[in-house]
């Protein structure tokens, strides 16, 4: 998803818009060496080395990965997008937005 998460970053700077990453990886400094290999410059937290750590329990998430897109208010609008449907889905929220200006 790295491709996909890295272009979306790219097409809205500048924009309300941020996407926020979770990590469970077991060692932070081979996460570290990805993160800086893949070109992830997203804010990306780590859930304490484990699947069952802080983060994911606090949100209930069960299965990886799991995605929500959440509104400008914090509301989750939508769940488990990817690809195209999360750009519509992005997109969609961002028009909303301006149109309640």
């Amino acid at each position: 998803m790295y491709p996909h998460e890295r272009s979306l970053v790219k097409r809205l700077a500048g924009q309300p818009f941020a996407l926020l990453g979770i990590n469970s990886d077991r060692d932070r400094e081979v996460l570290k060496k990805v993160m800086e290999e893949q070109g992830i410059t997203w804010r990306s937290f780590w859930n304490g080395g484990s699947t069952s750590g802080p983060i994911s329990t606090k949100w209930d998430v069960h299965s990886w990965p799991t995605i929500y897109v959440l509104d400008h208010k914090g509301v989750i609008r939508y769940k488990n997008v990817r690809g195209e449907r999360m750009d519509e889905a992005v997109d969609t929220l961002l028009a909303e937005m301006k149109e309640s200006k």
